[in-house]
């Protein structure tokens, strides 16, 4: 079927549910990012494959929801379609509830599966409905799963033990921890569906969904027990031993009724409203509920200093892949036959070079010419632009090591860049550089940080249309929260906290660049005294930047400095690992500007 008729087949099953729309968005049971091929439905209905995006069809009129970085590519894979792009963060854009009230009549209904919107989500969908007469119907069995007769099965990958030696704290340890905070809010229980919280908390990885090793499963921790719910297929003997003495394993079906028995019991019950899903909270209606973040978010955001020791080893291996790739690069393109997917095969195989690579952490951004102009450009066989030894070509990209992830965006020019390409990607650089160097003292939020990168970008008029920075974590999801640099509700930046920092520029069917680095936060000795902290940004990232592209002179002396030493460590710190050849190519590269 094409798209239009699985719309079709769909809006027949909401006729027999008796509702006249319903809501797709791009989320799991576990409310994941990013989803296993089972649960990609709204890609599958609609055909848009960002990662981000959430549709409504109603009875006449359909609708999808997503941010900037995909605004290109949505256009595209929506053509003909007969679903309308809502560009979010545009002032004209209404919002899906918005929609939803002007597309329905009072005493209609909008269908939902339950499993796949958060509790806080539902909650917001039934108050904003409510006041335009519109109902909320929850539905069981996902309406797009009746029609979707090719529906992938789950995954079978076997559930992995991650080691101590790895995560530098036991799960005994982490369990404590847990425990003392749930018994400081009076909790008996703790229910969670975060499959990266479930993965940092229990020491377990999975293959469950590509690029983030995590296994489909819940977690419940109480004050004596804490209990896996996981297919029994994936779990080995041996795994099973390990886990037995501190934690029981579960069939993954099983969870309904453990919940529903707890719902009887009078303890009361810790739940996440922003990554718990609305069935599990239907389970749980009858229960003390005590509604907040989850403690592991922050937990698992704080690097110990074995994973800060691990990420940084890690990303001394990745810039070695990165080196060798970067000088492959050009001469390759100048024989000829180099494409965007070939360079991303290509960067691939000089990762898997590294014996602890065990995944990409997302899926290659290779964008030559006016296609490095889509934030999150996927090539595909049609897109595949042949590279030239002209104009500019971004790689967004990063590995799954098993002590660490990284993720890293180079802009490199193929030939003799313009002078509008220079000036922007000279700005870019310096707010990259900015946002890096700047300290801030204890307490402030990653939002206030983020002005630094934008600045020198905003002074010309110009901006980008995604987020700074997100938090990374170690050997699991490469967008990992609380910290942020561009949520507005997110906690203060604190001591171990590892984050992309990430600003761009866009020329639509031109050119896009961008300069990303991760970077710890790290006390910061100069300024910090025994009335303040203060912390400021490290950079682990270790790859150069490319020297052609700049405009040294609009650049300040300390930004300068700051590059010419950020190079000197690139040179200092990949050198002992690069054959003569290499070593003189990044010698060349990374000479002071």
């Amino acid at each position: 079927m094409n798209t239009r008729e699985k719309v079709a087949a769909l809006r027949a099953l909401m006729k027999k549910h008796g509702v006249a729309a319903y809501y797709i968005p791009s989320a799991d049971p576990h409310l994941s990012e990013y989803l296993p091929e089972c649960w990609k439905r709204r890609a599958w209905l609609s055909g848009f494959t960002g990662s981000a995006g959430e549709l409504v069809i109603g009875r006449r009129g359909a609708g999808l929801w997503t941010d900037g970085r995909y605004f290109l590519q949505a256009e595209l894979e929506l053509a003909g379609s007969g679903i309308a792009l809502m560009k979010l963060g545009h002032p004209d854009t209404p919002s899906m509830t918005e929609w939803v009230a002007g597309h329905l009549r009072r005493g209609e209904a909008l269908g939902i599966d339950p499993s796949v919107i958060s509790v806080t989500a539902a909650e917001d969908f039934e108050e904003k409905l409510e006041a335009a007469g519109v109902r909320v119907k929850y539905i069981a069995r996902n309406l797009v799963d009746r029609i979707w007769r090719d529906q992938p099965e789950p995954s079978l990958a076997p559930l992995r033990r991650y080691s101590n030696r790895l995560a530098g704290e036991s799960v005994d340890r982490k369990l404590t921890r847990l425990r003392a905070a749930m018994h400081q809010e009076g909790c008996r229980a703790h229910v969670i569906g975060a499959l990266d919280e479930i993965a940092w908390l229990l020491n377990v990885r999975g293959e469950d969904i590509l690029h983030t090793p995590v296994v489909i499963s819940y977690a419940v921790v109480t004050d004596r027990t804490a209990t896996l719910y996981v297919d029994p297929r994936k779990v080995t003997k041996s795994v099973a031993t390990v886990l037995a003495p501190r934690v029981r394993v579960k069939p993954y079906t099983a969870v309904a009724d453990d919940l529903k028995a707890l719902a009887r019991r009078p303890v009361r019950v810790w739940l996440d409203g922003n990554t718990t899903n609305r069935w599990i909270y239907g389970l749980l209606k009858q229960s003390d509920i005590y509604w907040g973040t989850s403690p592991i978010t922050a937990f698992k955001s704080v690097k110990n200093r074995v994973q800060i020791e691990g990420i940084t080893a890690a990303h001394v291996r990745d810039g070695v892949a990165m080196v060798k790739f970067l000088r492959w690069l050009e001469p390759a393109i100048r024989k000829g036959g180099v494409t965007e997917i070939s360079a991303a095969d290509k960067l691939y195989a000089l990762r898997a070079e590294d014996s602890l690579l065990r995944d990409l952490s997302f899926a290659t951004i290779s964008g030559y010419a006016g296609n490095g102009a889509i934030i999150h450009y996927s090539a595909t066989p049609q897109s595949d632009k042949r590279l030239r030894p002209r104009g500019l070509y971004l790689v967004d990209s990063g590995g799954q090591y098993l002590d660490g992830t990284t993720d890293i965006t180079r802009t490199v020019t193929l030939g003799k860049p313009t002078n509008r390409q220079k000036e922007c990607f000279t700005r870019v650089l310096m707010g990259m550089i900015d946002c890096t160097m700047t300290p801030f003292p204890s307490g402030t939020p990653g939002y206030r940080q983020e002005m630094f990168a934008r600045r020198a970008l905003w002074a010309i008029g110009e901006d980008y249309n995604h987020g700074t920075g997100h938090g990374v974590g170690q050997y699991l999801g490469v967008h990992e929260g609380p910290q942020s640099l561009k949520n507005v509700m997110a906690p203060p930046l604190v001591e171990g906290n590892l984050l992309s920092i990430e600003p761009g520029h866009y020329e639509a069917g031109k050119f896009g660049i961008r300069i990303e680095n991760l970077a710890f936060v790290v006390r910061d000795q100069k300024y910090s005294s025994d009335e303040r902290t203060w912390y400021r940004f490290a950079a682990v990232t270790l790859c150069p930047i490319d020297r052609r592209l700049i405009d040294k002179k609009l650049m300040t002396g300390g930004q300068v400095a700051w590059l010419n030493a950020y190079h000197k460590r690139v040179y200092r710190g990949l050198r002992p690992h690069l054959d003569s050849e290499h070593r003189k190519w990044l010698q060349r590269v990374t000479r002071p500007i």
